[in-house]
């Protein structure tokens, strides 16, 4: 990688954060310890990784502030900040590759002549832009992205190659959504007609929010009727899926292989851990935490933290895996009662 963070005091200034040695030093970029070469800064955000960082071949380290002791010397200059992942994402967006600039369309593309495209918009090889839709400035489509008649796609969105707004559906201003991604896909309805499944027309839509990002592969059902919603700032991981008529609200984020059934509502500020499963036709408060593996069956107060199968309060289901392992040494200790008890009194069941 060829770059240029440029000095320590620099990167300070950047990061809000104060240098502790020489600051002076320059460095290239930025990486994890294993990666890590003379040119380089990598980061540290406990006391092992300091530790690590100060052994390595690190040209410098970004740390927080509190692993630092005031009394102490180090062996490599540092950069104290308050939040070394707020302090790596400033620092990584200066080594993300710029994205393609408009105005631009691929001559292998197909706009329909009543769609809309906003100023500087760059429309990658074959993408295929549906009737009436419209895109807004500064988008990206890159290759083989598809747009879906009457959809709308915001102002400076980033859509990676083969993503899929279907029609009608409606995105925000600076949403990313990764590859194959998909917004719009039909909602799992069916119902039994002289015993066979009949296809419920899934006619509402997705609405997704402003700096919103969607995971590659992962896929959000429009509603069977309304809306299937997305609020601002929320972030869903690869592999997800949202089913017709959820409804998640802002800044919330959701790991991967997690999925929600028919009319979940997730609320605002709520983390859900990966590989995490709802019911359907339950309701997530505000600010609540889904841990891992969960399987959630009914409502989740606001602020509460889950994890188990079934889902219930952390701290009980830690008593309860805690009670599990110990099945094995209760079941002995009953086996030699009965055993005592036998030799005690033959002939008692």
């Amino acid at each position: 990688m060829i770059a240029d963070l440029g000095t320590l005091a620099e990167i300070a200034a950047r990061t809000g954060g104060r240098v502790i040695g020489d600051a002076g030093v320059r460095v290239g970029f930025i990486a994890a310890i294993d990666d890590v070469d003379a040119t380089a800064m990598t980061f540290a955000t406990d006391e092992r990784f300091l530790r690590a960082a100060l052994a390595s071949r690190a040209a410098a380290i970004l740390a927080d502030e509190k692993l630092i002791d005031p009394a102490a010397s180090y062996a490599k200059p540092i950069v104290a900040v308050t939040s070394p992942r707020v302090a790596l994402a400033t620092l990584l967006a200066l080594l993300e590759p710029p994205r393609p600039r408009g105005p631009h369309v691929d001559p292998t593309a197909v706009i329909d002549p009543t769609a809309t495209l906003g100023t500087a918009v760059f429309v990658g090889p074959l993408v295929t832009v549906g009737a009436t839709a419209s895109i807004g400035a500064e988008t990206v489509l890159s290759a083989g992205v598809v747009i879906g008649a009457g959809a709308r796609v915001g102002a400076q969105c980033l859509l990676h190659p083969r993503a899929y707004v279907a029609d009608r559906c409606i995105v925000g201003d600076r949403v990313v959504l990764q590859a194959q991604a998909v917004v719009g896909s039909d909602g799992f309805g069916w119902a039994f007609l002289d015993g066979a499944l009949q296809k419920i027309p899934q006619i509402g839509i997705v609405e997704i929010g402003d700096d919103v990002e969607i995971g590659a592969n992962t896929c959000i059902d429009r509603a069977q009727t309304g809306v299937t919603s997305i609020g601002n700032g929320t972030k869903i991981d690869n592999l997800c899926q949202i089913g017709h008529n959820c409804r998640i609200g802002k800044h919330s984020a959701i790991a991967a292989q997690t999925g929600l059934a028919g009319t979940t509502t997730i609320g605002d500020y709520v983390q859900v851990g990966g590989q995490s499963g709802f019911g359907g036709h339950l309701t997530v408060g505000n600010g609540a935490k889904i841990a891992g593996g969960a399987e959630v069956w009914g409502d989740v107060a606001a602020g509460a933290t889950v994890s188990g199968v079934p889902a219930r309060a952390h701290r009980e289901n830690l008593r309860v895996q805690a009670s599990v392992r110990r099945l094995p040494k209760l079941y002995e200790r009953v086996e030699a009662l009965e055993k005592s008890r036998a030799i005690e009194h033959p002939g008692e069941l």
